[in-house]
């Protein structure tokens, strides 16, 4: 029977490959709640959807239009959708796992 309390390798592809969501203007970050609607503003858009865009990576699950831009709830500004994602660096992941284990002995 496998140990329950093995945690994740944070050198598992699945764990380093997860981007930090925030905005690259304000560093707000988005909640499970947070919500965005498919308004008019870009060619192909306006279905009034509302949903959380990056569960989809900007696409709407209404109209299937695909957002380049995504305005931020905190300073109301726009930014490329894919400026949001930020991937850890892999010494900056070591070095969390570092201070973990530290913690923990």
């Amino acid at each position: 029977m496998p140990e329950l309390s093995k945690r994740r390798s944070h050198e598992d592809p699945d764990m380093t490959d997860q981007p930090h969501i925030h905005c690259p203007l304000c560093l707000w970050e988005p909640k499970a709640e947070s919500r965005w609607i498919c308004a008019p503003g870009e060619p192909g858009s306006g279905c009034r959807t509302s949903w959380h865009t990056f569960w989809t990576a900007g696409c709407c699950p209404g109209c299937g239009h695909f957002w380049t831009m995504t305005a931020c709830h905190a300073c109301k500004k726009s930014s490329p959708h894919e400026s949001w994602y930020h991937f850890p660096e892999k010494d900056d992941i070591r070095k969390d796992v570092e201070e973990e284990v530290g913690a923990t002995a």
